[in-house]
C-alpha cells in the first residue's frame, strides 16, 4: 500500500455510508480497504476526493444506459466530492483499441470538438454542472511532447500490455496490432497522473486501462488511485443490454410520453435493478417500497415512480405529470391532446397506403401485419379489412397503443 495511506484514519458511521453509496450496483472496486481509507481520509481532513471519468467523444447512440456511470459520479458528487469530467480529445486522436479485433480510426478535430459538446449536454443531466469539472486531455498531452512521451513508455512492458485480452487475442490471430494503440492505455494512464485522481470510473471493458492508472501514479510518486467499475443496464426486454440495434433502449432526447410509457412497460423484476442503477432515491427508501409492494401494493405505483424520475430529470417535473397523463388517457382508450396532424390526397384511399403515407407504418405490407393483428384503430373502431377504402374526410388513426394522428383525407 502506498506510504500516504500508512496512516489509517478512523472509519466512521458517515464513511460506511459513503462506502455503501460507492458501493451500490457496482461490478467491481479495486481496492476496497484503499478506497474505505480515501473517504476516512477526506472525512477527517475535510478533502474532497477527486473523481475522475474520462470518455472519448465518438459520438455513440445516447441512452439512459450510458447514464449509468453517470449516476454514480453524481452520487459522490453528493457527498461533496470533487467531479472531474474528462474530454479525451487527445487519446481520441488515438483511438481507443478496447474490445476491438482491428484499430479504430481515429478521429479528426472537428469530429471530436462536435462530439465533445454532445458528451457535455450529456453529463450536465445528470450531474450538477455547477460542481463539476470540465478537463480535456490536450492539456497535458500535448505539451508532454516527444521526450515525454518516451520517458512515459518506458514505465511498461510491452509483456505486461499483450496481457491485454484484445492485443494478446489480435496478435495470437495474426490481426495487425499498430504500435501507436500500446500509447492509448498509457496516455488514459497517464490522464490520472496529471488530474491526481482518488477514483477513476469506468464500464467493464475499461478495466486494463483504469489500472493502468493505479501503476503510471505509484510510478510517479502519486498514492494510486481506486477504480469503480459499472455493469451494463439491461434494456427494455430485459435480458440484452440496452442497445439501439435490439431496439431495446430509451434515448435521453426522446419526448417525455415516449419515454414514461417506455419504463412503465418493463417488467417487475427489472423496475428494481433499474431503482438500483438509475434512481437517485436512496437505497434505503427503494427497499421500503419493495417491501410495500411485496406487502401487496401495487409495484405499477413504484413503476410510475421510477417512470416520473426519469423523465423529470431529462425533461421537467410539468413534462413528467403530463406523460403521466397522457399515459392514463391512452390506458383508458382515449386519445392524446397533441397529436400529429396530416394531410393527404387520394381518396377513396386503402387503409394500408393510408398507413403508410401517415408515417404510421414502415410499409403498405407492415401496415396489413397491424391490421391482422388488431392493432389499427380509425376513429377508435378497430380495423379488421385489409381492403378498407376511406372516402374523404377527417380520421383519429391509432397504431398500438402509442401511435396517432389525425389524418385528413382529400
Amino acid at each position: 500500500m502506498n506510504q500516504a495511506l500508512v496512516t489509517k484514519f478512523p472509519v466512521t458511521d458517515k464513511t460506511r455510508e459513503a462506502m455503501d453509496v460507492t458501493l451500490r450496483g457496482c461490478e467491481e472496486l479495486i481496492p476496497k480497504e484503499d478506497w474505505l481509507q480515501k473517504l476516512a481520509k477526506s472525512e477527517a481532513t475535510g478533502v474532497p476526493l477527486r473523481i475522475k471519468l474520462g470518455l472519448d467523444p465518438t459520438a455513440p447512440d445516447i441512452h439512459i444506459g450510458h447514464t449509468v456511470v453517470l449516476n454514480k459520479m453524481r452520487q459522490l458528487q453528493d457527498l461533496g466530492h470533487q467531479v472531474i469530467f474528462l474530454i479525451g480529445d487527445f487519446t481520441s486522436l488515438i483511438g481507443d483499441p478496447s474490445g476491438r479485433n482491428s484499430t479504430r480510426p481515429p478521429l479528426t478535430p472537428e469530429q471530436i470538438k462536435a462530439n465533445a459538446e454532445t458528451y457535455y449536454k450529456q453529463a450536465s443531466l445528470v450531474l450538477d454542472p455547477a460542481k463539476t469539472e470540465i478537463r480535456y486531455n490536450s492539456e497535458w498531452s500535448l505539451p508532454l511532447g516527444s521526450m515525454g512521451m518516451i520517458q512515459l513508455a518506458a514505465k511498461y512492458t510491452v509483456a505486461r500490455m499483450m496481457e491485454r485480452n484484445d492485443f494478446h487475442d489480435r496478435f495470437h490471430a495474426g490481426t495487425p496490432i499498430s504500435v501507436h494503440e500500446f500509447l492509448y492505455p498509457l496516455m488514459q494512464g497517464y490522464d490520472s497522473v496529471a488530474l491526481k485522481s482518488d477514483l477513476e470510473l469506468g464500464g467493464t471493458d475499461q478495466k486494463f486501462n483504469l489500472l493502468m492508472g493505479r501503476h503510471l501514479q505509484a510510478e510517479y510518486g502519486q498514492e494510486p488511485q481506486c477504480i469503480l467499475t459499472m455493469p451494463l443496464l439491461e434494456g427494455l426486454d430485459g435480458v440484452d443490454k440496452m442497445s439501439k440495434s435490439k431496439n431495446n433502449y430509451i434515448g435521453i432526447t426522446e419526448e417525455a410520453n415516449s419515454m414514461f410509457a417506455k419504463v412503465l412497460s418493463i417488467s417487475d423484476t427489472l423496475m428494481w435493478r433499474w431503482y438500483t442503477l438509475l434512481s437517485f432515491k436512496s437505497m434505503a427508501e427503494i427497499e421500503a417500497l419493495k417491501k410495500e409492494v411485496e406487502g401487496g401494493r401495487n409495484p405499477k405505483d413504484a413503476k410510475v415512480m421510477l417512470a416520473k424520475e426519469i423523465t423529470t430529470r431529462f425533461h421537467s417535473a410539468a413534462a413528467a405529470d403530463a406523460a403521466e397523463q397522457d399515459f392514463i388517457n391512452r390506458s383508458k382508450g382515449g386519445v392524446p391532446d397533441d397529436i400529429p396532424e396530416v394531410a393527404l390526397s387520394g381518396a377513396p384511399l386503402g387503409i394500408g397506403a393510408l398507413l403508410k403515407s401517415a408515417g404510421l407504418a414502415p410499409s403498405t405490407s407492415e401496415a396489413n401485419r397491424l391490421i391482422e393483428g388488431g392493432g389499427v384503430r380509425v376513429d377508435s373502431s378497430v380495423v379488421s379489412d385489409k381492403g378498407l377504402k376511406l372516402d374523404a374526410g377527417t380520421y383519429v388513426v391509432q397504431v398500438g397503443k402509442r401511435k396517432f394522428a389525425k389524418v385528413t383525407l382529400s
